[in-house]
């Protein structure tokens, strides 16, 4: 039996009402059925040419055996031989000679910042910006030297480190190798925060100038300048390693201070090493 049409439109039902309204079988317009005729005629063609279907332990394959994992692999080999060219001319060159290099340089810095961020912001900050005990690397402050070579060889062999040619230098505990007594120490200490204005005791700091000149102007220069040679601070400056209060200065004159950097050499290869050096003396402290 034909169902009803609706008196208004003319239109067939479809048998449906709800509250006394009816459904109108109103047919779809052809362009959406093109539309949707294409997409099917799309996807078949698409299950024949490419992957598409998962099998148990595979996939089918396509007829044109395209693979995103094929082209992946292509495009990281054209990476890796675009940079290995790079690469070789790094280990070739000194760090002096890469950062001459306009091109080698912007590529070291690139490198070097990836390889920052993975081994050495731990600890120096992503920022570089330091924390007590590691230093701001983006000051001008070097214990060891801020030039390309002694960043080198700094990253290369690190500081304390199981290294045989890691830079090692020990400063005395001088309370607890019973070198100097509390008013001795508590005087030097007074002198060197007067090197930076910071004594808070003047006559202290006078009495404190001799115990200096005799048991610390041999490392750290008669006014506090610091040598790089033996990683002696400068003391004359307001940047301080493990905090520049009097109560700290008194903890590292009477127990001492010494933090341990790795030795990066058969960590990192030879370009790495190269790139972190480069890319350090870059954030604005290096000499």
């Amino acid at each position: 039996m034909p169902n009803e049409r609706d008196e208004l439109t003319g239109t067939e039902t479809t048998g449906h009402e709800w509250d006394g309204i009816q459904e109108l079988n109103t047919p779809l317009p052809r362009w959406w059925l093109y539309i949707l005729y294409a997409c099917i005629l799309f996807s078949v063609v698409y299950w024949v040419l490419y992957p598409a279907w998962p099998w148990i332990n595979d996939y089918s394959r396509g007829v044109l055996g395209w693979s995103r994992h094929v082209e992946l692999n292509e495009e990281i080999e054209e990476a890796k031989a675009y940079r290995a060219q790079f690469v070789s001319r790094i280990e070739a060159a000194s760090v002096s000679e890469i950062a001459a290099d306009r091109e080698l340089l912007q590529f070291t810095l690139a490198g070097g910042r990836s390889a920052f961020a993975l081994n050495c912001s731990q600890c120096h900050g992503a920022g570089a910006q330091g924390g007590v005990g590691y230093p701001n690397l983006g000051d001008d402050a070097w214990i060891w030297g801020g030039s390309l070579e002694a960043l080198e060889s700094t990253i290369r062999y690190g500081i304390r480190s199981e290294h045989d040619e890691t830079r090692d230098m020990a400063m005395p505990a001088f309370k607890s190798d019973e070198v100097l007594d509390d008013a001795e120490i508590n005087d030097v200490a007074e002198f060197i925060l007067s090197l930076s204005d910071s004594a808070g005791d003047a006559s202290a700091a006078e009495r404190g100038a001799a115990v200096y000149v005799e048991n610390c102007s041999v490392c750290h220069g008669e006014s506090g300048e610091g040598m790089h040679e033996n990683g002696a601070p400068r003391l004359s400056d307001f940047i301080w390693l493990y905090g520049g209060n009097k109560a700290d200065v008194v903890e590292t004159i009477s127990f001492s201070r010494g933090g341990v950097m790795p030795a990066w050499e058969g960590r990192l290869d030879e370009a790495t090493i190269k790139q972190l050096a480069v890319y350090v003396h870059s954030l604005g402290g290096g000499e």
